[in-house]
């Protein structure tokens, strides 16, 4: 079973063009507010109309705009969560949940879903008197009574406290999982996504720059926009200056990758602030001196602001307590491995 997308749309500002495959997976499509993530999606429900493009699940023709097909959201057999759930406010639980089986509600099913989402107790409870992580739970279990054949969901944990996130994490990952349906995981939170997703996909106003297995994007980003929604804190425009050396514009150093070759097209540099470390041999390449700095604490890791001089831009480097401490003094240098400098495009 597989979702084939290749769509456009003008959005406000910029054209919106996705084209993707996502297979039995939960497929994440990672970008910051206002690139067109949740457009996507309502795009693939049905809710919103592409201007051009071709929708297709399982061999089934959603949309196409050459054909001219657009099947209406009932007839597409897609689960869609929305970032507020959209429960009925006057329906009780049981209500909500039937409500996702049509015409002819089966009360046996509606047993098993309130038993497997533990719901147990809340029958009759409107959406004003459950939890957050209540109300999440009987959206899943309302998205999943329609039996889909495709599962979008769109930043299902944006209004959950952090505690509770963690745990409905891992109950929706089983869920989901348990369906063996493609699901489509919109977010700009990049922890979610790396604990639920298997593949990854970029997206910057509109357009998917990046498609990756999960650890393959986290662990070499391509581009600047991939780089920072995988969390890097320090980027900087790069100048190729030959096939194994580059300037880092912005940080006024040079740096050098003797393993690989630097391609044309590399822009940017990118270096994850868990990665500086202090120089351990003089004369290493790689060296970012510390001439400015300053520090600030987190609860279990020091973060300190550095650079070179007041020309230049303030990188980050974050440290353990365990490892760390402002009474050992703030290095004169920091280092990093050649393996860990991110040659990165624009797009």
């Amino acid at each position: 079973m597989a979702l084939e997308v290749d769509i456009t749309k003008k959005l406000d500002g910029f054209f919106m063009h996705m084209q993707f495959r996502a297979e039995r997976e939960i497929f994440a499509i990672l970008g910051a507010s206002g690139c067109g993530k949740s457009m996507t999606l309502k795009c693939i429900a049905g809710i919103e109309k592409p201007d051009e493009g071709r929708i297709v699940l399982d061999g089934k023709v959603l949309f196409d705009s050459e054909k001219k097909i657009n099947l209406p959201p009932q007839k597409r057999k897609v689960g869609y969560m929305f970032q507020d759930y959209a429960l009925f406010p006057h329906m009780n639980v049981v209500q909500n949940i039937e409500a996702g089986m049509g015409k002819r509600p089966d009360r046996s099913r509606t047993e098993s879903l309130i038993r497997q989402f533990q719901l147990e107790g809340l029958e009759k409870k409107i959406p004003g008197q459950l939890s957050g992580g209540q109300k999440q739970r009987v959206a899943m279990a309302r998205m999943l009574a329609a039996e889909p054949e495709l599962i979008l969901l769109d930043e299902p944990f944006s209004a959950l406290d952090t505690y509770l996130k963690w745990q409905l994490e891992q109950e929706m990952y089983k869920h989901l999982k348990e369906a063996g349906k493609p699901v489509i995981f919109v977010s700009h939170n990049r922890d979610e996504v790396y604990r639920l997703c298997d593949t990854v996909s970029c997206m910057n106003r509109g357009k998917m720059e990046v498609m990756e297995p999960l650890k393959e994007f986290f662990q070499n980003p391509k581009t600047r926009t991939a780089a920072i929604l995988s969390g890097c804190k320090n980027i900087s425009a790069a100048e190729r200056v030959d096939a194994h050396t580059l300037r880092a514009v912005d940080w006024g150093v040079t740096l050098r990758v003797k393993e690989r070759e630097i391609a044309d097209d590399i822009r940017a540099v990118g270096i994850r602030a868990h990665f500086l470390a202090t120089v351990e041999r003089p004369g290493e390449e790689n060296v970012f001196p510390v001439n400015e700095s300053e520090i600030w604490e987190d609860p279990f890791e020091w973060n300190i602001s550095f650079r070179k001089n007041a020309e230049c831009s303030w990188l980050q480097w974050k440290i353990a307590k365990t490892d760390w401490s402002p009474e050992m003094g703030i290095p004169k240098e920091l280092y990093l491995k050649e393996e860990d400098i991110l040659l990165l495009t624009d797009s």
